[in-house]
């Protein structure tokens, strides 16, 4: 977004909620951005029904681009939304299932696995979970026990140590998050060759581990390409150009094997970059 917003000339300035919990603060950075007058809010929502009813209260008439997360508002609330970015996270989680369907067909001997995908109500959790059961029938994989927990590094990671108490686990399926756990705590217990981890989703940590062979796949929304997309869309729409309402980049299946530059480009910040939160436009 940053690079984008500097190419195209446009101020922009960056708030974090900080997780899905945080409904209330990122309510409360909405109406900032009204307070300081922006002309377009690219909104990355904390729950998808957060402001089905009332996102209107909040923006006033501020134009909303949704992106990355789904934004599910009334027809009401719709007339303020002028473009959305995103890919449909069933994929996500029925190219995870893919992965380990493939390796493990009918009568190859069941295959023992834990889902660890984080908040049961909040986030792609449910399409990811849907998408994920849909692959994996008609094949040996048998889901063992699903843990739901927030992505919170401390949580994940005594989940992790559970499943690997459970001895009878032979992957672990989960959140970016819960997979980083998982590297771990492996290593320490000494189980690194025993329990194959794979992700639903990319972030640096699941990518170094998929470099040195420690996570065997994860699929990839490219987090960046969606970013510079949305900036695209509001310029676009301030500027009273044309441009693809609805945007979905393409979701590449990644293993150590197939870490193609420009994919990881598109993906992932540079392991130099640091956030900025904000960006003036150059007169």
């Amino acid at each position: 977004m940053v690079s984008e917003a500097e190419k195209l000339g446009v101020d922009l300035r960056v708030l974090e909620a900080g997780g899905y919990p945080n409904k209330s603060r990122q309510e409360q950075q909405l109406a900032l951005c009204t307070q300081w007058g922006a002309d377009a809010i690219i909104l990355g929502t904390v729950d998808p029904q957060a402001y089905e009813h009332n996102l209107k209260s909040w923006v006033g008439n501020t134009p909303v681009f949704a992106t990355v997360n789904e934004l599910k508002l009334d027809n009401e609330q719709s007339k303020l939304l002028k473009g959305v970015v995103g890919v449909d996270w069933y994929w996500m989680g029925y190219k995870s299932g893919k992965f380990l369907a493939q390796r493990h067909p009918t009568g190859s001997g069941q295959t023992n696995i834990a889902l660890l995908l984080g908040p049961k109500t909040r986030g792609g959790t449910k399409p990811v979970t849907e998408g994920f059961y849909d692959a994996i029938k008609g094949s040996d994989i048998h889901v063992v026990d699903s843990f739901w927990a927030d992505n919170d590094k401390e949580l994940q990671r005594n989940i992790v140590q559970r499943v690997i108490d459970m001895g009878d686990i032979d992957y672990i399926v989960g959140s970016a998050v819960a997979i980083e756990a998982a590297i771990s705590e492996l290593r320490s217990a000494q189980k690194t060759d025993e329990i194959g981890l794979v992700s639903v989703y990319l972030s640096h940590g699941v990518y170094r581990g998929l470099l040195r062979d420690k996570v065997l796949f994860a699929p990839t929304d490219k987090m960046v390409e969606q970013g510079r997309l949305s900036l695209i869309q509001a310029a676009s729409y301030l500027r009273n150009q044309s441009y693809e309402k609805q945007a979905s980049p393409k979701i590449k299946a990644l293993t150590p094997k197939t870490l193609h530059d420009e994919t990881i480009e598109e993906s992932l910040s540079p392991s130099e970059y640091r956030p900025t939160f904000s960006v003036k436009a150059v007169e």
